[in-house]
């Protein structure tokens, strides 16, 4: 949206992002009476949802990761996939592969898991780095090649993958490359105690609260609305100096974490908390982006996108850090 808006186009957008993110409100009581304790998660992938963007998730085992992914496409009555990695899984698994039909003498095209709405990729990091890498033209470019032909998917489409950490056995890292198309790279902790309680409580009740009457095609309404979500000209600026903090620190008085840092984030990076903190002001009714908003959604945006030195790992430094120190540095528009 340009920066200069007329006095009618703005109070009907105002109008147009209460009005819509009112009905979120339902969507997200419904997701919160099945995934309990979880708000931030639920907030994280309505935040990619109306982004159009992907989603990573980090936790351990048992945190309700693929219940929330499963959760949220049946409440906007999507076509979902679910595919488990494993050390075995090849690309044809995923994407597809051309099929020899002896009756026909001919090869026909049998479409993988991937031509989906939303397409859970359950535990990433348990498949090896080609695997992995099979899925970055889908997410890129939202079109998958078989042969010689190109098909494009469906929309809306949204990757949603959970990894665990990388420090347990039988993992593998994701590539640089392919972390970089996920929008937000959401940390998933234990519940509370009280939290934990309900769980429990509710793990044998069935969930009475009635679906939402949410669809695809108000999904991608409210992801075009998003697109309209006024971003001054100063938050744009506080955005650059944010993600240009992970490259140059030094330019910005934070030569102490020159020697931490390997690499800084992206353009996607720079474009990924635009549209987040655009979709994060949504969430509150908002139809502009204030500081906080980017604030807010930083971390999830760059986490993942900022590479860490030895001497970085040695000292148990992590990219949240280097974010909380960034966001100390640069100063508020």
């Amino acid at each position: 949206m340009s920066q200069t808006i007329d006095v009618d186009t703005w109070e009907k957008l105002k109008l147009q992002v209460v009005r819509e993110a009112g009905l979120v409100d339902d969507l997200l009581a419904y997701l919160s009476a099945t995934i309990i304790g979880q708000e931030a998660l639920l907030e994280r992938l309505l935040i990619g949802l109306f982004g159009n963007g992907h989603i990573l998730l980090e936790g351990f085992p048992g945190l309700a990761k693929t219940l929330a992914a499963k959760t949220l496409a049946q409440s906007i009555h999507a076509q979902f996939n679910r595919i488990q990695f494993t050390p075995d899984l090849l690309p044809a698994d995923i994407l597809g592969t051309m099929v020899y039909n002896m009756h026909t003498n001919e090869f026909k095209v049998r479409k993988g898991p991937v031509f989906s709405h939303f397409v859970l990729a359950d535990e990433i990091n348990r498949a090896p780095e080609k695997v992995q890498s099979a899925l970055l033209e889908v997410m890129q470019e939202h079109q998958v090649t078989i042969g010689d032909t190109t098909y494009s998917l469906d929309m809306p489409f949204m990757v949603l993958a959970t990894q665990n950490p990388i420090d347990q056995s039988g993992t593998y890292e994701l590539p640089e490359a392919q972390m970089d198309r996920f929008m937000l790279k959401a940390m998933v902790s234990y519940p509370t105690l009280e939290n934990e309680r309900l769980i429990i409580r509710r793990n044998t009740l069935v969930n009475n609260i009635p679906p939402p009457a949410f669809d695809i095609k108000q999904v991608t309404r409210i992801q075009a609305l998003v697109r309209d979500i006024h971003v001054d000209t100063k938050i744009e600026s506080y955005i650059l100096d944010i993600v240009f903090a992970t490259r140059y620190p030094d330019k910005y008085r934070l030569q102490q974490l020159k020697p931490l840092i390997k690499f800084g984030s992206s353009p996607r990076g720079s474009i990924s908390l635009a549209i987040a903190a655009r979709a994060y002001a949504f969430l509150r009714k908002r139809a502009f982006v204030i500081p906080d908003d980017v604030k807010a959604i930083a971390h999830d945006v760059l986490r993942h996108r900022i590479g860490l030195t030895y001497n970085a790992i040695a000292d148990n430094i992590t990219t949240d850090i280097i974010i909380d120190e960034i966001l100390k540095a640069i100063p508020l528009p």
